[in-house]
């Protein structure tokens, strides 16, 4: 009898340790967890190809640069940003300095600048452009551009060194840059996995320990 139980001992003894599974019982819901998070993903990216699908983005370029016009040299960037609700994303970057050396730009100079669709028939938009850091010979102006494509882009400059007029076009594209909302819910499932994962770690850590 007491042979059977030391031999029965010695076999417990080498028997390799069970296995643990994660997902028995509560870690089920880890499972869970990983699983919403990876769905979750995917619904996200899907929802985001379908906005960017068609969209291109990119940072301001000039489209005039360093041109005179009368007593000014003019250059003008922009970052055509077409929308469909309305919102004003057309950016324009004016850019003033004198012809002359011995001249600075007046702290009264005005800009207007005006768009106009050239692939469809549309009304002109016009803006007042407002200094940037209260620095006039930097101005910036957004219009809107409901569409992608072409637009006429007319400069209109007055001011105590007298008048300019300025021409130039600008290509209108959708904006490709995701929503500051839509970065956070795409980075969420990233976050859910990770401290899941991090949980499985723990219990992995304690189990082997108390096996010990």
């Amino acid at each position: 009898m007491t042979m059977t139980s030391e031999a029965t001992k010695a076999r417990r003894t080498l028997r390799p340790p069970r296995r643990i599974n994660f997902f028995e019982g509560r870690d089920s819901v880890c499972a869970s967890v990983f699983s919403a998070a990876l769905w979750l993903r995917v619904v996200i990216l899907m929802a985001a190809c379908r906005v960017v699908v068609h969209a291109h983005s990119g940072p301001p370029y000039p489209i005039v640069e360093d041109r005179i016009v009368g007593a000014y040299q003019v250059s003008l960037w922009t970052d055509p940003d077409a929308t469909d609700d309305q919102s004003a994303a057309g950016k324009f970057w004016v850019t003033l300095r004198p012809a002359r050396a011995d001249q600075r730009i007046p702290s009264d100079t005005r800009v207007d600048v005006s768009i106009r669709p050239l692939d469809r028939v549309g009304g002109e938009r016009t803006a007042r452009a407002e200094p940037v850091n209260r620095d006039s010979a930097r101005q910036f102006v957004a219009l809107v551009m409901d569409h992608e494509g072409p637009f006429a882009v007319h400069v209109t400059i007055d001011g105590a060194l007298g008048p300019g007029t300025l021409d130039a076009h600008a290509d209108a594209t959708y904006d490709l840059r995701p929503a500051p909302a839509l970065i956070g819910l795409f980075l969420l499932p990233f976050v859910l996995v990770g401290i899941v994962w991090g949980k499985l770690l723990i219990k992995r850590r304690m189990h082997a320990r108390g096996g010990r």
